[in-house]
């Protein structure tokens, strides 16, 4: 199977693809000014203690307070020891191999006070109406290796599948290892020798080190710790060594990711490439497309059938259908032929829009049972791939399929959307924001015929706004490398979402 992972980087917007076989797997996007904090390690204060939901509120300098789970309080601050959790979504196929804990009740009350303070990590993004989910216990990944400054176990992954190998890596970490802190051994950790291994170590723990330092000294409510930027953890995370070709477009972006490739994996270096075509890189590869398609309701099958994905705010429902498709023989074997290829397409869908929550799936009744055991073993099977946790319950007599799929970020649908001001809500229109980069990438997909001359963008009042007001800076650095002047003129009767572009002579 050919993997590739493609970086489109521009001074408004980073968006990383990870493609396997051609077909987008996973997508990330960040955006100037909504950097993800997911990862990031603060500084809080306890608002308020909520015994009934064994749960505190903790300020950590963002807009809402944190939220902060009984489960998720460091032990240190009782003296008890418990098994730590994986603090972030990079760290989901990461398994902990060690005793389990001593079974106790904890009371959130006697363990935090109102105003008392404490050192969290963001463990989940703040997701719609929620503020971010938080957790003393601190994890710092690396390349090869995942510091657990609170807790002292040692891990290996349970992608890393030779005995002897996993057995190596146990017997390397706990004979160089602090006897105060615990380390898992990532999946890029198989075959890396010792010494890799030693420094890696040693420069978690200087990093440990400067977060304790910051966080001596400094005022309540502070970030002593940020997390890399998206196109970085991409890098971490997902390049390895099954992963043909690194793809960037940008120079700097390009230099930047050499030199951390040089530092951390020397042996991929080789396979970092620049992109240099004029043709836009998300296009080349038929991303755009796939982007678009993610943020559908409707997804069409190869069959005939399709699949409609709809998400509320307590779940996600999607229901399958026949559509076109009216089979060969029966109706039994349409139904199932049906059901097994929408199986394959839920679970794609599943990972590129990030569907998190809990997830109803509407299969086509069928009357055998062996055939719903079919599509229940192959939806598990599909869903094999996925680093997200995901949890499936047996079809019901209705046809229906329950599961649910850990949440840590906003769903592509929220980040590119926003609610529909035409219909109050009910539905959605893609934002402002995301209606300018398009104009931006359909100017920079013209280049060469706009080269050097004016250019007029007819848009919708709110978007026109948007580009002179807080997008005029990235307005003036296209006209800078057009060498030529961009004038945008409004259009009431233009629906929010259309816009023309067009050369003056």
């Amino acid at each position: 199977m050919s993997t590739d992972l493609i970086i489109n980087t521009t001074s408004y917007e980073t968006r990383v693809a990870l493609l396997e076989n051609s077909t987008v797997s996973e997508l990330y996007i960040e955006r100037a000014g909504e950097r993800s904090i997911a990862g990031n390690i603060y500084k809080g204060r306890v608002v308020r203690v909520l015994p009934g939901m064994q749960a505190a509120f903790v300020d950590i300098g963002l807009d809402k307070a944190a939220f902060l789970y009984v489960s998720d309080v460091s032990d240190n601050l009782d003296g008890m020891e418990e098994m730590m959790a994986a603090a972030t979504e990079e760290l989901d196929e990461e398994e902990l191999e060690c005793e389990q804990p001593l079974e106790f009740e904890a009371h959130i009350e006697d363990r935090l006070q109102e105003g008392q303070e404490i050192l969290v990590q963001v463990a989940k993004e703040p997701l719609g109406s929620k503020g971010a989910r938080i957790t003393s216990h601190i994890s710092l990944p690396g390349r090869h290796l995942v510091l657990m400054p609170t807790v002292d176990h040692v891990g290996v992954s349970r992608r890393i599948e030779n005995d002897k190998e996993r057995r190596r890596l146990r017997d390397l970490l706990l004979s160089i290892k602090p006897p105060t802190c615990g380390f898992i051994a990532r999946t890029a950790s198989e075959g890396v020798e010792r010494d890799k291994i030693k420094t890696e170590m040693d420069f978690l723990l200087k990093l440990w080190n400067s977060i304790q330092r910051k966080n001596d000294h400094c005022q309540v409510p502070a970030l002593l710790h940020q997390d890399l930027d998206v196109s970085l953890r991409a890098v971490r995370d997902l390049f390895t060594k099954e992963v043909d070709k690194l793809i960037v477009d940008s120079p700097e972006e390009y230099n930047k990711i050499l030199k951390f490739v040089d530092t951390f994996m020397p042996s991929l270096k080789a396979d970092v490439r620049l992109y240099e075509e004029s043709e836009p890189i998300f296009d080349a590869y038929g991303i755009e497309v796939e982007l678009q398609r993610a943020l559908g309701k409707k997804v069409w099958l190869k069959s005939g059938g399709y699949i409609i994905i709809e998400i509320t705010e307590a779940l996600t429902a999607i229901d399958v259908n026949t559509g076109r498709y009216v089979g060969k023989r029966n109706l039994e074997e349409t139904i199932l032929k049906t059901n097994l290829e929408a199986v394959k397409e839920i679970a794609y869908q599943l990972r590129l829009r990030n569907i998190g929550g809990i997830i109803i799936i509407d299969f086509i009744d069928m009357a055998k049972e062996s055939n719903r055991d079919k599509v229940f073993n192959s939806l598990k099977e599909a869903l094999r791939k996925d680093k997200s946790k995901t949890n499936i319950l047996k079809m019901s007599e209705l046809g229906l399929i329950e599961m649910t799929r850990k949440r840590t970020k906003e769903s592509i649908t929220r980040v590119l959307c926003e609610p529909c001001f035409y219909c109050e809500g009910e539905g959605c229109l893609k934002s402002k924001t995301t209606i300018c980069y398009e104009i931006f990438r359909e100017i920079e997909r013209e280049h060469e015929t706009l080269f050097g001359r004016s250019i007029m963008v007819t848009a919708h009042p709110e978007v026109a706004h948007l580009l002179y007001d807080e997008e005029r800076q990235h307005l003036e650095e296209l006209e800078r490398k057009l060498q030529g002047r961009i004038t945008v003129q409004t259009d009431n009767h233009l629906h929010l979402e259309q816009y023309e572009i067009s050369a003056v002579s």
